[in-house]
């Protein structure tokens, strides 16, 4: 059950992920799936979680610097329409799933929503402390 969340949380991401790294390698079989087969070591699986982790920021920070050069209108589209794409795949994912699924499903979501606004409100926080100092 832990394996189906992790998968299913993973790829609710999976849209973020590609627009954060569009010069990415899409191939499938080029994620989680080809770590798993090379039967990687505990510590492999560490260095390369690792090193994974500082691609995604890397990615985070270019795309951003790019997003940052948006007009108003155009970021605010561009939410709506990821939002969208997240709404979409979310009932679609539910779809699959079993009413015990479902609910666990959407208590990982509902965390998920309280760690992303946990961690909104905690950048204004920084960023205006940032400006005061």
């Amino acid at each position: 059950m832990r394996k189906t969340m992790t998968a299913l949380l993973l790829a609710m991401t999976l849209p973020t992920l590609a627009m954060a790294a569009p010069g990415g390698d899409h191939r499938p079989g080029a994620g989680p799936r080809m770590f798993h087969e090379l039967d990687l070591s505990k510590e492999q699986q560490r260095q390369v979680h690792q090193l994974m982790g500082e691609q995604r920021k890397n990615d985070r920070e270019l795309t951003q610097r790019y997003l940052d050069k948006l007009p108003e209108a155009d970021k605010k589209a561009l939410e709506n329409e990821r939002k969208a794409s997240r709404d979409k795949q979310q009932s679609a994912i539910r779809a699959v799933l079993t009413p015990e699924q479902q609910k666990t499903f959407d208590e990982q979501v509902a965390k998920m929503k309280e760690r992303k606004a946990d961690r909104e409100e905690f950048e204004a926080w920084k960023a205006e402390h940032k400006k005061a100092g």
